[in-house]
């Protein structure tokens, strides 16, 4: 879905896809899938946390991908451990690179 919005071909998007996990699937078939997740994926990063968290991890990992200006970006991503010990992705973001402004970002978004 990221790869879509962010102007990533659906042929390079199929591609990538049949290349990870073996399936198929048409450019059409992956603009198809692309727009009916947006508005889920947008959903997710506004729901309503419905648990506290006894711990929260931050971290950020870069992921290669294959832009006109960036060669990596970074998937930001705060995990959250449950009073049960049961993990969750709380929220992500996806940004050119790490820093400061961008997690000020992603956390002033969870707490609201």
């Amino acid at each position: 879905i990221k790869l879509y919005s962010k102007g990533v071909t659906t042929r390079e998007i199929a591609d990538l896809i049949e290349k990870m996990y073996g399936s198929h699937y048409s450019p059409a078939q992956v603009s198809n899938i692309s727009k009916q997740m947006i508005p889920k994926v947008e959903a997710y990063h506004k729901r309503k946390l419905s648990d506290k968290f006894f711990c929260v991890y931050l971290d950020a990992v870069y992921v290669p991908l294959r832009r006109e200006t960036f060669e990596r970006e970074a998937v930001y991503i705060a995990i959250g451990i449950k009073p049960n010990g049961h993990k969750e992705v709380i929220d992500y973001c996806i940004a050119p690179n790490e820093n400061i402004e961008v997690w000020t970002e992603l956390l002033q978004s969870m707490k609201s």
